[in-house]
């Protein structure tokens, strides 16, 4: 395996102590702490889990997965798109055919319905363009999908330099009300199969 190039965005990050709601405790550090752990060990758990060298010549999905948040950081201030990016493809630490579905269960009610939406559908513009263009005709998903799908494949660089994972967790955690769960976009994004 190739060596892997981290680089600090922000050589003195200091955790801010982010006020936020949520239905999980009253203790809202310790929510803040759980979420940054749970959203860690799901983005670390990609570290050498390898992937087909025809589709994805940067290897493991670890750094590709960073490539594609800072594709996203680049081209949009959204932090529900960028953890979107971060997180697509967490579910290829359990099984690659289906990792899109195991993602998006694992974030279910902890971050917010778009975001669980977009992984949950990352794939159906791959496989599905046709019927997924028909499915999201004028709506904003699609343009959604559009912009992760193209994050997606520029992430395939071999030779590029990414931030370090709890760098870009600490990214993400700046941005906590924004990528939390909220019931009132649940109805938006709602799970419907590929009509």
């Amino acid at each position: 395996m190739r060596n892997k190039q981290y680089v600090s965005v922000n050589q003195s990050t200091t955790e801010k102590n982010t006020n936020f709601t949520t239905a999980y405790t009253d203790n809202k550090n310790l929510s803040a702490t759980f979420l940054k752990k749970q959203l860690y060990e799901s983005l670390i758990s990609l570290d050498g889990v390898s992937q087909s060298p025809r589709y994805h010549p940067e290897g493991d999905v670890l750094y590709h997965s960073l490539q594609v948040f800072q594709w996203a950081r680049r081209a949009c201030d959204d932090p529900e798109l960028w953890a979107a990016a971060l997180l697509h493809d967490i579910g290829k630490a359990v099984n690659t055919s289906l990792h899109a579905q195991i993602g998006a269960d694992d974030l279910e009610g902890l971050l917010s319905p778009r975001i669980v939406w977009l992984i949950r559908h990352h794939l159906h513009l791959l496989v599905a363009p046709k019927r997924t263009r028909r499915w999201l005709r004028n709506k904003p998903q699609l343009g959604e999908l559009e912009l992760l799908r193209v994050w997606d494949l520029k992430g395939r660089s071999p030779s590029a330099t990414v931030i370090d994972p709890i760098e870009a967790i600490d990214i993400l955690m700046k941005h906590t009300p924004s990528i939390l769960f909220c019931s009132d976009a649940a109805d938006y994004y709602e799970n419907k199969e590929l009509g």
